[in-house]
């Protein structure tokens, strides 16, 4: 069986490890069908984009096995891992050049993930426009690997449970959805399991389903805030036991988004702010954004009110005194009486400055 024919480029990215390695798995195994992968594959890591002194990056060495021809093989695969250090113009400029006339020998992967790096995993940037406009160009494509949010998530789970032989019921369906949150990457796992219990074909309800799904995903930061504007504190001490637990947030990161939620609000509770795109100005949000953000801050910091407002930002300044030592108590602790607090004096807001 001889490797299926593919683009000469296609870009994996996503913020879901699990997800992300299952498609890079799928795709080279696609790739490389019965031949000899040993032959076939190349493989590059954060090694080999750094330059010698080890402070910046280089895609020399991406470029050379892109214009290597196959020894004893059809063709070669270059994977390329790490690949989203490469995020400007400058740094993918010898790759766009590359692409308009690539080897029809060679198939490049790249693996737009963070730096493994102690200190250098913030967030994943972009792929460059000039590198979007070349793989578009030469025939190539970028695969987004996530599942989404919304009723996009709802869809991909969907969509991955009808791929398996397994049947849910919809009570079943969104219970797995709701058990799952943020941390899609667990459904593979999840549903092997209960093709296993099970056999393949069955056709399962929630009660089928309940005793194997294991620990709670992690859920969206705004399931905390929005549970502590509407005043529920069971919901609200209930999502941050998701964060601590299933998420692996460290309190500090809880935090800093209650922190965020609130200064934005801080930022635009003024009376000369009058309308959503005045406060989307003042807390910098420019072009094409959406202006969501802008209109969540104000409409809070009028429902809060100046006084409570304030109260709220002082609370969070004591949490964060306790958190680095002020108070003997376990970190978890300091964060769970914050959230009841904040969730409990958000009842009967709605002062207007």
């Amino acid at each position: 069986m001889s490797p299926a024919p593919r683009s000469p480029i296609t870009v994996l990215k996503g913020a879901d490890d699990v997800l992300l390695g299952r498609a890079v798995t799928d795709l080279i195994d696609e790739l490389v069908g019965d031949a000899d992968r040993f032959l076939m594959v190349e493989e590059l890591g954060i090694d080999a984009h750094l330059t010698a002194d080890e402070d910046a990056y280089d895609i020399g060495r991406v470029m050379d096995a892109a214009r290597t021809p196959p020894f004893l093989t059809e063709r070669r695969i270059v994977l390329v891992r790490n690949a989203a250090v490469f995020s400007t113009k400058e740094l993918v400029a010898p790759l766009v050049e590359h692409l308009a006339d690539p080897l029809d020998t060679t198939i490049l992967v790249l693996i737009w993930e963070k730096d493994p790096r102690p200190g250098h995993q913030g967030a994943i940037a972009p792929v460059p426009r000039s590198l979007v406009d070349a793989i578009s160009g030469a025939g190539g494509q970028i695969i987004d690997t996530g599942a989404g949010r919304g009723q996009e998530r709802s869809r991909w789970l969907a969509d991955q449970v009808s791929a398996s032989s397994l049947r849910l019921d919809p009570r079943a369906r969104a219970r797995l959805e709701e058990h799952l949150g943020e941390d899609m990457g667990g459904l593979p796992g999840i549903l092997t399991t209960l093709e296993g219990v099970f056999g393949p074909g069955a056709t399962l309800g929630v009660d089928d389903i309940a005793p194997f799904l294991g620990q709670a995903g992690d859920v969206a930061p705004w399931d905390l805030t929005d549970a502590i504007d509407r005043a529920d504190v069971p919901g609200a001490l209930a999502v941050l036991d998701r964060m601590l637990s299933g998420g692996d947030r460290h309190p500090l990161q809880v935090l800093a988004t209650l922190t965020t939620h609130y200064l934005r609000m801080l930022e635009v509770d003024s009376p000369d702010i009058r309308g959503e795109k005045m406060a989307a100005e003042r807390l910098g949000i420019t072009g094409k954004q959406s202006t969501f953000p802008a209109r969540k801050a104000l409409t809070g910091a009028q429902r809060l009110g100046s006084e409570r407002l304030a109260q709220f930002v002082s609370l969070l300044a004591e949490a964060d005194l306790h958190l680095h030592g002020a108070r003997s108590w376990p970190p978890e602790l300091v964060v769970e009486v914050l959230v009841a607090r904040l969730a409990g004096r958000s009842r009967g807001a709605g002062a207007r400055r």
